[in-house]
């Protein structure tokens, strides 16, 4: 292995790594809220009652956390990308 094989593999580890630690607590977080509101739709179905289809700060916190998660994962897809051509480059 060459020394430019080297470093994309070692560049594209480092980003899988970090990729994987940006998108990992957020993507907790995420699907903790998602389950509580899923809890909560069926709760308010199985009372009969009607539920408001408003943005709330669970749901603005929601979009934030995805977006978080799919940037930390992007990150670590670069990483993956980085790693193939690492072994492709001769």
């Amino acid at each position: 292995m060459g020394v430019l094989n080297l470093a994309l593999l070692a560049a594209g580890v480092l980003l899988i790594v970090v990729g994987t630690v940006r998108a990992r607590t957020p993507y907790r977080r995420y699907a903790a809220l998602k389950e509580q509101d899923a809890n909560i739709a069926r709760y308010e179905a199985w009372r009969g009652g009607v539920r408001s289809d408003s943005t709330t700060g669970a749901s603005v916190a929601m979009q934030v956390l995805r977006r978080q998660a799919q940037i930390g994962a992007g990150i670590a897809i670069a990483g993956i990308v980085l790693v193939v051509v690492a072994f492709l480059v001769s």
